[in-house]
């Protein structure tokens, strides 16, 4: 008898699943149920459409059901929405929503690929038809109409995870003045302080206001506005809000079937996509699966032991499951369930949640691991902050990008890397990405050999300069300190010393540092006391290396270099004064900046002047973002 194979789900994972498996045996009887009217569609595109980037709605939908019948034999029931799995007659029940009638569909093989559905908390007013939520084609088309029909002139989103920033220049490209509310102190959950605040600088430059460290109360429906009371008692008034705090899983369908869930909510399954019934798989934004950082973790940790430098544990304690709802790792896991339904054996690694989104001109990726998942795991790391061109800075059109590395203090294993900037940061940290799967260290990243032409990268390549300054730290070449340790330093025994030229030194300085430009430290190394610790800095990072070194052969002892230099501290520092100071006008009873329907914002196109630098950023108006980098460093 062929093998008969349902699938809950038709998107992203399910539909992968079908195709391989139709792939894999000619056969087989494969049903599709999805209960939305659309399978196999562009999610990650919606908020283009909406703002009008993609122009036609027909390139949303990557396969449609009719295309799917004739090219891969598969039975796709449209409208049909699973209402529960009986799992000793291995039948599902089907509500079909076109003639509301309810019918039973049996299997040998059950995939579940339900998917995930927003989060949205119990608040007053959140039934208001001014609130949006964003995961669908419907919910696409909801928004885009409401915007082509009436013309909004402000938005605010609340959630500044991927698709609420998404959501934030979409809206913006529509004329539409925006503001962001996020509860944490920084957009982009996984992105550490530091590397977000470059992030907040660039937003602010495009007149979009940013109310960090801020929660939403209320939400007051009023006529053709709506009023959005914030954590901190200020009001906002909008003509719409777009929700993006988060999704959750859509586990109830496995639930209610007796299926196990994993720590985290999601559907708990095996490195084969198993459920807890072997019979039924689970794929997609709804399971639990490994964190593939864990694995490298645990080989940190077991190197660690071995060298008697952490107390025995056992190394499951650093293994963790996780929700990962990207569509990257759902396709994969629905072409493994379905290698495996057909004998295959194929497992499944984990995730290391490498993402990557574009805001206007600024990109911004990440994987692996961020410093809090590494705190929180007690492993000895190190970090690394480097300032690159896209490509060779002599060539137009070059840009800057940031790339901070976090890595193991004992063997140099890459944990994690985040990178902002606005060429070839995509290209950059799937090298990255792909070091961390293969299992290298930073001192791999020096060796890598990387394609080199003066439009497309330099001779050494960003990801080249990443393992070059890892690497020397890990070889003691150099020592260092971080920016939030300045605040901490003993001035009676210790000296700031900056060592940038004396124009950049008058445009601004750390507090107390005093300046003796690079060129001119030789001659003047005299005037520095021997008897304290010097703490060296420059722009970002390369003079102060050299300067470190050149006072370490000179005999001074205790020397250390500002990772990421005065660059790093800056921008953290005076994108910590922006959100305090909105925090100490609300104290003040000032704050409140009730309608701004009338407020006229900055609408810059293209890079911000400063690249990725910033100067003199008082309060969340602020549109001016400074001077570029000097990228002599």
């Amino acid at each position: 008898m062929p093998l008969k194979v349902l699938i809950v789900g038709g998107v992203a994972g399910g539909a992968s699943a079908a195709a391989r498996l139709r792939r894999l045996d000619e056969t087989a009887e494969i049903i599709i149920f999805e209960k939305g009217e659309y399978i196999s569609y562009a999610n990650c595109g919606l908020p283009y459409y909406i703002g009008e980037v993609i122009k036609k709605k027909e390139k949303l939908v990557v396969q449609t059901p009719e295309n799917m019948r004739k090219r891969f034999n598969i039975d796709v029931r449209t409208n049909s929405e699973v209402l529960g799995i009986d799992r000793k007659s291995k039948t599902v029940e089907v509500l079909d929503r076109t003639s509301n009638k309810i019918y039973k569909e049996s299997y040998d093989r059950l995939i579940l690929s339900p998917g995930a559905e927003p989060v949205k908390p119990r608040l007053g007013g959140i039934d208001s038809q001014r609130i949006f939520t964003l995961r669908d084609i419907p919910d696409t088309y909801r928004i885009k109409d409401f915007i082509d029909n009436n013309k909004p002139g402000n938005a605010v989103v609340v959630g500044a995870g991927f698709i609420g920033l998404e959501m934030a220049e979409n809206l913006y490209e529509r004329g539409i003045n925006v503001s962001i509310v996020e509860l944490s102190d920084h957009v982009v959950g996984p992105l550490d302080r530091d590397m977000a605040a470059f992030v907040h600088q660039y937003l602010r430059s495009k007149g979009i206001r940013l109310y960090l460290k801020t929660g939403v109360n209320e939400f007051i429906p009023d006529g053709e506005k709506i009023g959005i009371k914030l954590s901190d008692g200020r009001l906002l008034a909008a003509d719409m809000v777009i929700l993006s705090v988060g999704v959750r899983p859509n586990v109830k369908l496995a639930s209610d079937a007796g299926l196990m869930l994993g720590k985290s909510g999601g559907i708990a399954v095996n490195e084969f996509m198993q459920t807890s019934d072997p019979d039924i798989y689970a794929v997609g934004d709804a399971v639990e699966v490994h964190d593939f950082i864990g694995t490298v973790l645990n080989k940190v940790t077991a190197v660690e032991s071995t060298n008697g430098n952490l107390d025995d544990r056992p190394l499951a304690e650093l293994t963790r499951t996780v929700l990962v709802p990207l569509a990257g790792p759902a396709n994969k896991q629905g072409r493994i369930a379905a290698d495996n339904i057909c004998g295959r054996n194929v497992k499944y690694n984990g995730s290391q949640a490498t993402s990557i989104i574009k805001l206007f001109d600024m990109t911004v990726a990440l994987t692996g691991v961020n410093e809090k998942r590494l705190k929180e795991s007690g492993i000895a790391y190190e970090k690394s902050f480097t300032y690159s061109p896209s490509h060779a800075s002599y060539y137009p059109g070059s840009a800057p990008m940031t790339i901070k590395i976090l890595f193991a203090k004992n063997n140099g294993a890459i944990l994690g890397a985040q990178i902002v900037g606005y060429d070839g940061v995509d290209k950059r940290i799937d090298i990255i990405a792909t070091a961390i799967r293969a299992g290298m260290t930073v001192f791999d990243l020096q060796e890598l050999e990387l394609s080199y032409a003066p439009p497309f990268s330099s001779a050494k390549d960003p990801v080249n300069i990443a393992g070059f300054v890892a690497s020397n730290l890990l070889k003691g070449d150099v020592s260092i300190f971080h920016w939030d340790e300045i605040g901490k330093l003993d001035r009676t025994k210790s000296l700031l010393l900056d060592v940038r030229t004396k124009a950049e030194f008058g445009l601004g300085t750390i507090d107390g540092a005093i300046n003796i430009p690079l060129d001119e430290l030789r001659g003047r190394i005299g005037e520095l006391p021997v008897d304290k610790s010097i703490y060296v800095f420059c722009q970002v990072g390369l003079r102060g290396y050299i300067a470190a070194r050149m006072l370490a052969g000179r005999g001074f002892t205790s020397v250390k270099n500002l990772n990421g230099g005065y660059l790093v501290y800056k921008t953290v520092m005076q994108d910590r004064s922006v959100v305090e100071s909105a925090d100490v006008k609300t104290a003040e009873g000032s704050g409140d900046l009730g309608d701004f329907g009338s407020t006229s914002v900055s609408r810059k196109i293209g890079r911000p002047d400063v690249s990725i630098s910033g100067s003199g950023v008082s309060y969340v108006e602020t549109t001016d973002c400074g001077k570029p980098v000097d990228m002599k460093d």
